[in-house]
């Protein structure tokens, strides 16, 4: 299932949500514009590398890199579909927390995937980079707030595709049972990151996503209920 984009208007533009999608276009742009063996310096440089990471844990450098690596991204599909999500539902959840509260919050889910990869792949060596944590803590944030939204939704059927209306519970519920069974069978690996995909990155992101708006999720049924 491909999100196209929701059904649930805002009350204001998402500046916030727009300015993500420019610099994470930017940082690719210029990624773009280095060669090959000057791209993969760039990467090992920003991404986090969690064997590294953990053999100097207070460098001011490896602190800096699950910041900047979640700027960065490997490839064109990798980038696009990041955005497309964050752009998607990172427009409602900037509107309910607002642009500062929503920049905090999207920071600390992608620290929060960071660490999560980290924890799960503690010996790699392989870089990790993409806004993917981040953008699966507002698919979690988006999940406890607007589950009954619609998302119009591509869904790909051998030839041919449809295209239909899904509540949103099902369309991030299925994403995450993917994540969740993909980052379990990648345990059996030499390390969590199956095909080059940190699945526990998503998953730590989506978790932490989902913790952050608890509070506000539980606060607003309550009004619900009192009113």
């Amino acid at each position: 299932m491909i999100p196209i984009r929701d059904e649930n208007p805002t009350r204001r533009f998402p500046w916030l949500t727009m300015l993500l999608i420019v610099v994470n276009g930017a940082v690719f742009a210029y990624e773009l514009s280095l060669g090959p063996v000057a791209l993969q310096e760039f990467w090992m440089r920003w991404s986090v590398v969690p064997s590294r990471l953990l053999a100097d844990p207070f460098s001011p450098a490896e602190l800096l890199t699950p910041f900047t690596a979640m700027f960065m991204h490997a490839g064109w599909v990798h980038v696009i579909g990041n955005m497309l999500y964050l752009w998607i539902f990172g427009n409602n959840i900037e509107d309910r927390f607002g642009p500062l509260g929503f920049g905090i919050f999207y920071l600390v889910c992608g620290l929060a995937a960071a660490a999560a990869q980290t924890l799960a792949s503690p010996q790699s060596a392989l870089p990790m980079l993409g806004a993917s944590g981040a953008v699966a803590g507002v698919l979690g944030a988006y999940l406890l707030l607007y589950p009954g939204a619609t998302v119009i939704t591509v869904i790909p059927i051998f030839i041919f595709i449809e295209v239909a209306r899904i509540p949103a519970f099902l369309v991030i519920g299925f994403w995450f049972i993917l994540q969740l069974g993909s980052g379990l069978a990648s345990l059996g690996a030499a390390t969590a990151e199956a095909g080059g995909v940190a699945w526990f990155a998503h998953i730590g992101g989506f978790v932490a996503g989902l913790a952050l708006t608890a509070p506000v999720a539980i606060a607003g049924r309550r009004r619900r209920i009192r009113r």
